[in-house]
């Protein structure tokens, strides 16, 4: 059976969000963390799209990998980035709209997870810019 982990939800797409060209550092291209890349316009997308690196080219978010997040999660929506490491959930905020984050439905949520984590040793961290805040369950 092929693995479909890494594969989008037929009904999602990017659409106009560039977040993950812009949030993460991406060691490839030499992109420190909340500079938008040199390939892409922002909502529109990546001007070297063929020829991106492995780590661009792997990559998905929560909201598009994952059915399990609803449509607030939509990052033109709720201007967030949220990706799995492991056992860590990180949300990458758009420094352009901070406390966004801390916004219902989005912090219960986001702590909601972080109580579901824990037992197994999962946490939440939200970064907004050079801000780091671990987010405790309730």
């Amino acid at each position: 059976m092929p693995d479909v982990s890494n594969l989008p939800l037929i009904e999602r797409s990017c659409r106009s969000c560039t977040l993950c060209c812009d949030l993460p550092d991406i060691d490839e291209l030499d992109k420190p963390a909340n500079t938008l890349c040199r390939h892409c316009v922002r909502d529109q997308g990546c001007t070297a799209y063929a020829a991106r690196p492995g780590t661009c080219r792997d990559f998905l978010c929560a909201w598009m990998s994952d059915g399990d997040w609803g449509p607030e999660w939509d990052p033109t929506v709720c201007h967030m980035m949220v990706y799995a490491q492991g056992p860590q959930l990180t949300v990458l905020v758009d420094p352009r709209h901070p406390d966004f984050w801390r916004q219902e439905p989005y912090l219960g949520q986001l702590k909601r997870r972080a109580a579901e984590a824990a037992p197994a040793g999962g946490y939440v961290i939200v970064y907004v810019g050079d801000e780091v805040e671990k987010v405790q369950g309730d």
